[in-house]
């Protein structure tokens, strides 16, 4: 067998080996997703502040930086894809008047998946930052930063957002040759106002732009079984309604 018999250097070859990629770059951001909400963080909270804070020292930033960079990967190799899946015989993946079930669902789980990459660099990482700076000025005998706390919770309401936007977008992306496959229905328009507005209540919630940080919103994010409790039944109406609709 040669490696032009594995055609990997055709255009289906290619988007296979950046599919690949994408799982790869995919498990790793999610499973660390998971592990900061549903491993870490409940430990940490049952550590003595000494304990804590030596585990924020070594541990966080070496898993931030994974976890940053998977999400980086994850989301440039599924552009790559986006871009390989345009014209001729996959033009179910367009997006337009003419696009498919399954390019509508794609799409929406990408948009999903943006948002949960601009949480991961511009809200995660710059609040763990200021965490992780305390923690170090605290173990060499520095006064504890207040600013810590209020940054520790932004990052902690971003983390547990992302943790449930997770559940509908892999919904979509797993989903879509199989429950939206076909010609798109009248009703698209319709599921994509509905799922955006979803996806903006949770996101400005996160921020604080609506009720702010400690708003009845924000406030079962504090318990992590809730990721499950929020996301699945979101997942699961959402799928309903585009089934239904698309």
């Amino acid at each position: 067998m040669t490696l032009a018999a594995l055609d990997l250097f055709t255009k289906a070859g290619i988007h296979w080996f950046f599919r690949w990629w994408h799982v790869l770059f995919g498990v790793a951001w999610i499973g660390l997703l998971y592990y900061f909400n549903f491993v870490q963080v409940p430990s940490f909270a049952k550590m003595e502040p000494a304990h804590k804070n030596g585990a924020i020292d070594k541990l966080v930033p070496q898993a931030l930086w994974y976890f940053r960079f998977a999400a980086l990967g994850t989301a440039a190799t599924g552009i790559v894809m986006l871009g390989l899946y345009t014209g001729g015989n996959d033009s179910a993946y367009s997006f337009g008047k003419d696009a498919g079930g399954t390019g509508h669902a794609v799409y929406m789980g990408t948009i999903m998946g943006l948002v949960m990459l601009a949480n991961v660099w511009l809200v995660i990482w710059p609040n763990q930052q200021k965490v992780i700076a305390n923690a170090r000025g605290v173990l060499a005998g520095q006064a504890a930063d207040p600013a810590a706390a209020s940054a520790g919770r932004k990052a902690l309401l971003a983390s547990r957002t992302n943790a449930i936007l997770s559940i509908p977008m892999l919904m979509f992306m797993t989903g879509a040759t199989h429950f939206f496959a076909g010609s798109a229905g009248g009703g698209v328009a319709f599921v994509w106002i509905v799922t955006l507005l979803v996806v903006a209540v949770l996101e400005l919630s996160a921020l604080g732009m609506i009720g702010g940080f400690e708003g009845p919103l924000t406030k079962p994010l504090a318990e992590h079984r809730n990721i499950a409790h929020i996301g699945v039944p979101l997942a699961l109406v959402l799928m309903i309604l585009w089934i239904v609709a698309v």
